[in-house]
């Protein structure tokens, strides 16, 4: 027989989470579906390991900048293993308080893909184990993923969606980053400023194109003065890839298509809804 809850909720980030304890201190017997870890991908991949990384990179900058300061700071190196470590730290501290939100306001939390299985159905499976639960209503807060190029698929490898590039293996030496809103801007920041060469690549005539034009502004003469190579009215048509780099096919706002090597490729153009399971 089903699990019977007053509301299932599917999906745990923000949206999801946070209506689930409103539910609950309204006195419903409350249940979450997650197929991944509790918190969504703002807390887990997104903005605050993110954040973790840009604080460490902003640190790194200033040591090998030292002697602006009047400082002295010799052999100045990093630990790629320990800084992907730290930011995941942060992310795992804050997913444990969730997971102590949901204890203290007596949802139950089911581990596993959660799928619509008819009204007021829906059942979750993990690995080999199947669950029926049955509600009144059921949320949706399945969130969002990144968006593919489709000529040249993330593979984790050379080609990386914001999951690769916050815990890379190697550090990138020369890196293209295709979209310039915020999840690509942040991704060139930290890795120019970790020693990468970097190269955003925009479609849009102005890079952070959500942003109002006096920001996109600002932002391009700053990260222009940092090292970061912008090239806006730009589109990517072509993406080879190799045991040792990629070769990317940018055509240019002057209509001109330009075949340049780099090690390795963030795409960061866009997300789409998380519901095709």
């Amino acid at each position: 027989m089903a699990d019977q809850y007053d509301l299932i909720v599917l999906g745990s980030g923000p949206g999801g989470y946070v209506s689930a304890i409103r539910a609950s201190q309204l006195g419903m017997k409350v249940a979450i579906v997650e197929r991944e870890r509790l918190g969504g991908i703002c807390l887990n991949w997104g903005c605050i390991p993110t954040k973790a990384l840009l604080h460490t990179s902003e640190v790194y900058h200033y040591m090998t900048h030292a002697t602006d300061y009047g400082l002295k700071a010799d052999n100045i190196g990093f630990d790629l293993g320990k800084i992907v470590e730290r930011s995941r730290k942060v992310a795992g501290q804050l997913n444990a308080g969730v997971k102590g939100l949901m204890k203290k306001h007596k949802i139950a939390v089911h581990e596993g893909v959660g799928k619509l299985s008819g009204k007021g159905k829906l059942t979750v499976t993990q690995g080999d184990k199947t669950t029926e639960l049955s509600a009144k209503h059921i949320m949706i807060a399945t969130g969002a993923r990144a968006r593919d190029l489709p000529f040249a698929k993330a593979d984790g490898k050379r080609i990386w969606t914001y999951r690769h590039a916050m815990v890379p293996e190697v550090m990138p030496t020369k890196l293209l980053v295709i979209g310039s809103g915020a999840i690509g801007i942040e991704f060139a920041s930290f890795y120019n400023d970790m020693g990468a060469e970097v190269t955003v690549v925009e479609m849009l005539p102005r890079i952070l194109p959500v942003e109002d034009e006096e920001v996109s502004t600002f932002m391009e003469k700053r990260l222009t003065k940092e090292g970061i190579r912008i090239v806006t009215g730009a589109g990517v048509e072509k993406i080879d890839m190799s045991a040792s780099g990629v070769k990317a096919t940018i055509k240019g706002k002057d209509g001109k298509s330009v075949t340049e090597d780099y090690s390795h490729v963030i795409v960061a153009i866009g997300i789409v809804p998380m519901t095709w399971l």
